[in-house]
């Protein structure tokens, strides 16, 4: 009889530990069931990153599956609606933008558009032909009204959040909701069996912690899959080349000063800069290469790009940006004997479209629908998790640096090296190749649930402006009257959207005022 996988030991808390830990315990009914039985273990002495304020729409399944009202989660996390992102200056450097919205373009998924847009691509760029949100996001609405219940929306969104706070929301809502178990104390040595698997665990406080399976959310130290089990890194830094991130919260002018509906990522000399609206404040950034540009001229740019947005001096003199150093790649394995990566522990590229939190819930997401019902079990689970894993990783490098290699910015080294031959991946290659003929398209992808759908891949191909040469063939003269009907039906929707929606301030202040109504 083999032992039954029951006791799951999380090392580490923030936003990886406890949304692990409560998508694992409301899958498996913890509170009330003892079957499986979730124990975070966190030190008050280790601090989490603590930027990661963006999140993909899958965050609400997350959340709502987890049993989270939407109006607590807004009120005490600091909350606002991401749309998408915005990009701006990446194609040339003057003055240029594009959206990467979250809502698909009309008549996906069963017709795509893409090939119907190339005829008027002249007039009318990518996103604004196929979608609302752009233009919506650029007025600063909001993707829903105060009469939309929790979770539900006018356009698809995500969240920008205060990462501090909803490691801790997350944390109480675990605990008291879900029966998951706080253990506080730091981890000093890790215990295998005779088979080479963890058996448990020592703290500082000598108190040992015994467990079936271990989930590695340690951050950048990677206590288990790192140094404990020595998994090899797999650094990514030849082809994404940031290692290095400058961090700074500012407040806005006023109490009513707009709230921004996507995050602001802005090309610099050598990186780029984010910039994230709460409803409190503004969370910025410069993500940059160490090898292109020293942390006082970091420093400069960001400063810099905080006086262009109007941020006082008076202001500015009293923050100093938070220096965060990484190197962008991820472990060749995330599961190995009964020890699994989760968040940073894994890996980390950069924050360039927010997918490290959507990576924590995918992995949280498919180990808990998967879990092993014991060793046995186990070795066939996790080689399943790490075939998955180490495409999405691919899907991630190659997505990211699609943001790069289509820039016609040869302003400075980093830019020249950044869109060099040699930097680019075969498989973004092949892509490139394929592309210049055809459109991105559902056949793109290999698996059933993709990191980033094909969709995605054409709002940052053609808002940087690529050049696809289709085919005679690749139209469809009978489709191009349903993508006439489209295009009419995107922009009557645009003009519904715009006298109904209010702005992101608006909402947020009647949300705190009334609250969302629950489905």
């Amino acid at each position: 009889m083999h032992k039954q996988i029951s006791k799951i030991v999380i090392v580490g808390g923030g936003s990886a530990g406890w949304i692990t830990a409560g998508i694992l315990a409301a899958k498996h009914n913890c509170k009330l069931s003892p079957s499986v039985q979730v124990s975070v273990i966190e030190s008050a002495d280790i601090a989490t990153v603590g930027v990661g304020e963006g999140t993909w729409p899958s965050m609400r399944t997350t959340l709502k599956d987890m049993g989270i009202s939407e109006t607590d989660f807004i009120k005490q996390c600091d909350v606002s609606f991401k749309q998408g992102s915005k990009f701006v200056n990446w194609q040339t450097g003057e003055n240029d933008a594009y959206y990467h919205p979250f809502t698909p373009p009309v008549g996906i998924p069963e017709f795509n558009i893409a090939p119907y847009w190339l005829a008027v691509k002249d007039k009318v760029n990518f996103a604004d032909a196929v979608c609302t949100q752009g233009i919506l996001s650029e007025k600063d609405l909001a993707p829903k009204q105060i009469s939309t219940p929790e979770y539900a929306f006018n356009l698809n969104y995500g969240y920008h959040l205060d990462a501090g706070k909803f490691g801790e929301f997350l944390k109480q809502h675990c605990v008291e909701n879900l029966g998951v178990e706080h253990i506080q104390g730091k981890v000093i040595k890790v215990n295998n069996d005779n088979e080479g698997y963890i058996h448990s665990l020592d703290l500082e406080s000598q108190q040992a912690i015994y467990g079936d399976l271990f989930i590695d959310c340690t951050g950048f130290s990677s206590l288990l899959i790192g140094q404990h089990y020595q998994v090899p890194f797999e650094s990514k830094k030849r082809i994404l080349m940031n290692d290095s991130a400058m961090a700074m919260q500012v407040p806005y002018e006023s109490d009513s000063s707009p709230i921004a509906s996507c995050t602001i990522s802005t090309a610099q000399k050598s990186g780029w800069t984010w910039d994230i609206g709460l409803p409190t404040r503004r969370g910025t950034g410069y993500v940059y290469s160490s090898a292109h540009c020293d942390d006082n001229e970091a420093q400069q740019t960001l400063l810099n790009y905080l006086r262009k947005t109007g941020v006082p001096v008076n202001i500015l003199d009293k923050v100093t940006p938070r220096k965060i150093s990484f190197t962008p790649g991820h472990r060749k394995q995330f599961w190995h004997k009964n020890a699994v990566a989760i968040g940073i522990s894994a890996g980390f590229i950069e924050p360039l479209e927010a997918s490290a939190l959507v990576l924590i819930e995918l992995s949280a997401r498919l180990l808990s629908e998967q879990l092993p019902q014991n060793r046995e079990h186990m070795t066939i689970v996790s080689n399943r998790f790490n075939d998955t894993f180490n495409y999405r990783w691919q899907r991630i490098v190659d997505f990211l640096k699609l943001h790069y290699v289509l820039s016609k910015r040869d302003d400075s080294e980093y830019w020249k090296a950044m869109t060099s031959a040699d930097s680019i991946p075969d498989s973004l290659n092949e892509l490139l190749e394929l592309w210049k003929y055809q459109t991105p398209s559902k056949y793109d992808n290999q698996q059933a649930e993709e990191l980033f759908p094909f969709a995605s891949f054409q709002y940052v191909l053609y808002g940087m402006g690529y050049e696809t040469l289709l085919s005679k063939s690749g139209v469809k003269q009978h489709h191009v009257q349903e993508s006439q009907c489209l295009f009419k039906e995107n922009l009557q929707h645009l003009s519904r959207l715009n006298q109904a929606l209010p702005s992101n301030r608006e909402l947020l202040n009647k949300i705190n005022q009334y609250g969302l109504s629950r489905i």
